[in-house]
């Protein structure tokens, strides 16, 4: 029979060799140089937030993305390179101090906005030169923008858009008040009416000169 004192033994041996074996395996993938890096990524221009920027460590190869507003976070060693790329913006880089002491740093990282030169493009009024040339020989030289304006903005013609648009109720009040203002200004008097800047009277007036042409 075995002595119980082999199997302690034994026990305590394999415990230590357990210890020894994590120990190096930490080892492998703990410094005391490491520093967790936090930062937020923001334009130069507005310091509006960048979200999904992505973050390169060109020394340890490793990257990250920043979330909707901006923020990261990984690991690096004093020295390190970053990359930091987002779309519609100038690539740039950081340099990880290599005075730090501390296990943890944070920055704000600011990025310039890239403008596209755009080649210039010039409009024409005509999709083509065929175009032209057909309004050009078409064209009617006594009938230039100002003269249709003037005959848009007649009288006749103002009145029969005034009387196809119907009355809303800001208009309508309007006409209330100075209705009513009319009133109350004319009291004890012969009452007067004046349609010169009535869009209907000026409608029945052009339509009784048209009927009076016809009847000529």
């Amino acid at each position: 029979m075995k002595s119980p004192l082999l199997y302690f033994f034994i026990a305590a041996l394999f415990m230590g060799t357990a210890a020894f074996a994590q120990k190096e395996d930490k080892s492998k993938y703990y410094d005391s140089s490491m520093i967790q890096l936090y930062g937020i990524v923001v334009s130069s221009d507005s310091l509006s937030e960048l979200p999904y920027t992505t973050i390169i460590n060109k020394t340890t190869k490793r990257a990250t993305i920043s979330d909707y507003y901006g923020f990261f976070t990984m690991v690096v060693f004093p020295g390190d390179t970053l990359l930091f790329d987002s779309y519609g913006y100038l690539k740039s880089s950081y340099i990880v101090p290599d005075t730090l002491k501390a296990d943890s740093y944070s920055i704000v990282h600011m990025m310039i906005e890239d403008g596209i030169l755009l080649p210039e493009v010039t409009i024409y009024p005509w999709p083509s030169k065929e175009d032209f040339a057909r309004y050009f020989v078409e064209m009617d030289p006594y009938e230039d923008a100002l003269r249709r304006a003037q005959r848009q903005l007649s009288g006749e013609n103002l009145a029969v858009a005034a009387s196809k648009i119907g009355t809303d109720a800001d208009y309508a009040y309007g006409n209330y008040r100075m209705q009513e203002q009319t009133r109350l200004y004319g009291i004890g008097q012969v009452p007067t009416v004046n349609n010169l800047l009535n869009p209907a009277a000026w409608s029945k007036f052009f339509n009784s000169m048209k009927k009076t042409n016809k009847k000529k």
